[in-house]
This record gives C-alpha cells, structure tokens and sequence, in this order.
C-alpha cells in the first residue's frame, strides 16, 4: 500500500485537524494526572534550589599561606595588588578592589582571608555528570561500533576459528547482565592491573577507563550482529560482482558490502547507542560521578528528588533525542546519495 504524504494528508482536512486535537487532548490528560498525582501526595516543589547544582557564581576566598605582614597595596583601576611578605618571600595576590579588609603593615596569620569576592560562573555538580555521561557515551560508542565491525566481519568469515571466535564473544556478552560485567572488570580486571601497575611504580588506571571498556565491550556484542545482519542482507550477486573484479575479501567488503549494508543498520544502531546512553548510568558503582550519580548526591544534600529525578530525565531526554535526529540527518543523506 502506498504510504501518504503531508499533502495528502492535508488534502483531507477535517481527519487531520481531527487526529491533531486527539493527539493534544492525549498529552494534557497526561500533563493534568502527574499534575493531578502531585497534588495527592502534598509535595512541596522546590525548583529554585535546582539551577546551582547546574551552574552556579562561585565565591573565591583569597587565604594566606602562613603568618606575615601586609607589605604594600597598589591600586590599578578595579584591580588591587596586595603583596604580602612570608618571611623574607614576598607574594602578589591581584583581587578586585573593595574585595579585601586589610591594611598595609597590618600582620596577617595562616590561614586568614585576605580577600573574598565573587568569582565567574562555574558548572555545578549535574552538569558536570552530564559531560562525563557525555564522554563515556562518546568513547563507548566509537570502541564498541569498532569492535562491532570487526566481530560482525568475523561473524560471517569463512574461516570457522574467527567465526566461532566471535560467536562466543556475542553469546558471552548477551548472556550475562551488564552491572556483572561491569564488577568484574573493575574489582577483577582493573585490580589485577593497577597491582601489576603499581609494582613498576606507575599510577593506577582511572575507573572512568574500566566504565569505558565494560560499555565498549557490551555494546560491541550487539553491534556484532546488528552488522552481521546488515551484511546478510546484500544481495549475493553484489559479493559475486567484487570477486569478479579481483577483489579480495577484505576488499569487497570495504567496497561493495558495508557501505549500502551501513546505511541499513543506521536505525537499529541508533536504538543500540540510545540504550548505551542510559545503560551508563550503572557506572555509578563503581564511583564514577555521572549523571544519575551526581543527581543522587544532591538528593542526599537536598532532599529535593522528584525534581532532581525529572531534571535528570531530561538531560538523559535531550542526549537520546539529539541523537536520534542525527542518525536521522544521517539516512536522510544516506538516501539522496
């Protein structure tokens, strides 16, 4: 059956106005029951403690660094140098004027403020959960898409030691949950290696690269057969066509084979790396402070979790939704080409 388009759809007006009102009669019904929901259980919203913990002006306190005297004062505009003499050291503190409450040859101890102002604007403890979600979900991406490829290429070899190779690799890594993997790679994996690490007096391995490589590893099991999949679906006769042209394996796959197959496993690859995304989050325990990590902690400080749950909702909504109107773009592209 031939699928309509807008036009079509707009030709026949009074079904379109019809489906439209249905669809806005459907989301502020749902919109009024949580609304509806709030109001039974007497929660007391409190949004205006939310945008600190996103970004938030920090205070800077200038101290002093051991017990000496205030040496001299120089204005410059709206800027002051305050040199202080530690014991024969003397240091310059440049601040903003009217910051500081000290005098020239005043005597200062350790420790004491020298000057407190207001600093920039700093990212509070949720977004910088978001970048590092964000940089997980990226690296995670490329090394699992990397070992999906290479696994999916093996899965159909003819060579029966890689193509069992990669057979156990995608029914090892479905099989098992991921927080398991992500145990045994940190407390398992990462200690064995951080011990051998530290006998050769090198620093042990950040946790944030054990997230990485548990994510990787999971997700490139099922871009394994997501690309074998897309594989199989390309015609023989084009697999025919690149060996009769004298090209190798390797080659026709690179030529002939992946690029029209790429284009095909673009949804079910986005629908893989959206999961990703929201399958970082068990990184969390293993100390990691991502998104859903950092949302935690202010809800231990601030009692506020209906609305840090919703705020981290939407941060994980806008990483999904921006992608998927990448993948999107990309077939839309894919498709004029």
């Amino acid at each position: 059956m031939e699928q309509k388009t807008n036009i079509d759809r707009l030709s026949e007006p009074g079904k379109f106005y019809a489906s439209v009102a249905a669809f806005i009669v459907v989301i502020i019904s749902i919109i009024l029951t949580f609304w509806f929901a709030t109001v039974l259980i007497e929660y007391q919203w409190r949004w205006y403690q939310l945008p600190k913990y996103l970004i938030y002006k920090a205070d800077i306190e200038i101290l002093a660094e051991s017990d000496g005297e205030v040496d001299e004062i120089k204005i410059k505009g709206d800027k002051a140098d305050i040199i202080i003499a530690y014991d024969n050291v003397k240091k310059t503190y440049t601040v903003p004027v009217k910051s500081y409450d000290i005098d020239e040859g005043e005597m200062i101890s350790e420790g004491e403020v020298i000057a407190e102002y207001e600093g920039g604007y700093k990212p509070g403890v949720m977004l910088l959960g978001l970048w590092i979600t964000l940089k997980v979900s990226i690296y995670s991406t490329i090394f699992g898409v990397i070992l999906g490829l290479v696994g999916g290429i093996m899965r159909v070899s003819k060579n029966f030691a890689l193509k069992w190779l990669s057979i156990v690799y995608v029914e090892l890594i479905r099989g098992t949950p991921l927080l398991v993997q992500i145990f045994l790679w940190y407390f398992v994996i990462g200690t064995l290696i951080n011990q051998l690490l530290g006998k050769f007096g090198y620093n042990n391995v950040d946790p944030v690269f054990w997230g990485v490589a548990a994510l990787s590893v999971f997700t490139g099991a099922y871009v394994v057969e997501i690309v074998r999949a897309g594989i199989e679906s390309i015609h023989f006769g084009q697999k025919e066509a690149a060996r009769s042209l004298g090209m190798s394996y390797l080659q026709g796959m690179r030529h002939v084979i992946l690029p029209p197959a790429i284009r095909r496993i673009l949804p079910p690859l986005a629908g893989q790396f959206i999961n990703l995304i929201k399958d970082s989050s068990l990184i969390g325990i293993i100390g990691i402070r991502e998104l859903l990590r950092s949302g935690r902690e202010v809800i231990i400080t601030n009692l506020t979790p209906f609305e840090i749950f919703a705020t981290v909702a939407v941060l994980y909504l806008v990483l999904t939704f921006t992608l998927s109107m990448f993948v999107q773009y990309l077939e839309r592209r894919g498709a004029t080409n």
